[in-house]
């Protein structure tokens, strides 16, 4: 790796079950994956320059928070721009419209009464009630009749899921993964692929580092500062978030999608770009 070039650390939640679901390295020098918490920490010690994407798909808000704070610690020993915290992957508002192309792409074939079943794995009361709302905004901006949701080791689970979507009359089901967790086949029901393919994800690494390099040399912001929300209702804020600079960065559209009374359709603008 170069002496000027910064080591990419992917943190993961529960999204993606703490980074188990996240892509490991690719080639010298590629993004590593860590866990929130002591992982993260132990990826800290030593003098290499680091940026930290927060890897949410929109349903964990308080992980730029955890990971900022980890990275609040270690900076106290550390040269000023050593460690830069990016913005988000996504944010429900990308969520949205990469959920959407993966159904327009899954419903080009089957039956023309076919259910969506949004599957992620259980978090608690708020990020699981988040699933249940972008599934309500996938069906106002698709043209599906069901899109219902089932939780991984929660209730609804995916039999639950699949048995409800049947009985509200669709001929058949699509399982969507609404997470990095993939959909575990079952007999007589489509499942589509990742919301992300591998180059797409790939791309918005590489976006959010560039977007995290761009604020620290123009602005001095490391973004360590400017992500101290509630912890549990970070989406229910606008986008304003201060650099400490009396403007804010062009680049820090990840965040502006947050508040729910923005229209859904100005929120998906360029998220289309970037599916699988």
């Amino acid at each position: 790796m170069r002496p000027d070039r910064r080591r990419v650390l992917l943190v993961g939640g529960h999204e993606s079950r703490d980074g188990r679901c996240l892509p490991g390295p690719v080639g010298p020098g590629g993004p590593e994956v860590r866990a929130v918490g002591r992982d993260l920490h132990a990826a800290l010690v030593g003098r290499d320059r680091i940026v930290a994407v927060p890897m949410t798909l929109g349903r964990d808000p308080e992980l730029p928070a955890v990971v900022a704070q980890t990275l609040r610690w270690a900076a106290r020993e550390r040269a000023p721009g050593d460690l830069l915290l990016a913005g988000p992957l996504g944010t429900t508002g990308h969520l949205v419209g990469w959920i959407r192309g993966a159904v327009t792409r899954a419903l080009r074939d089957g039956p023309p009464r076919q259910a969506v079943l949004l599957v992620a794995p259980a978090a608690g009361p708020e990020p699981d009630a988040e699933l249940f709302r972008v599934a309500r905004l996938v069906r106002q901006y698709t043209s599906v009749r069901w899109v219902e949701v089932a939780l991984i080791g929660g209730d609804p689970d995916v039999d639950e899921g699949v048995e409800r979507c049947l009985r509200l009359g669709a001929d058949g089901v699509v399982l969507v993964p609404a997470s990095f967790v993939p959909v575990a086949p079952r007999p007589g029901v489509r499942t589509a692929g990742p919301l992300l393919g591998p180059a797409s994800l790939a791309t918005l690494v590489r976006e959010r580092v560039a977007e995290a390099e761009h604020r620290w040399d123009r602005y001095g912001d490391d973004g360590l500062a400017t992500v101290h929300h509630e912890h549990g209702h970070s989406h229910e804020h606008g986008g304003e978030h201060g650099h400490g600079h009396g403007h804010r960065d062009e680049h820090d559209h990840t965040d502006r999608h947050r508040d729910p009374s923005v229209p859904v359709t100005a929120n998906l603008k360029g998220a289309a770009s970037h599916v699988g």
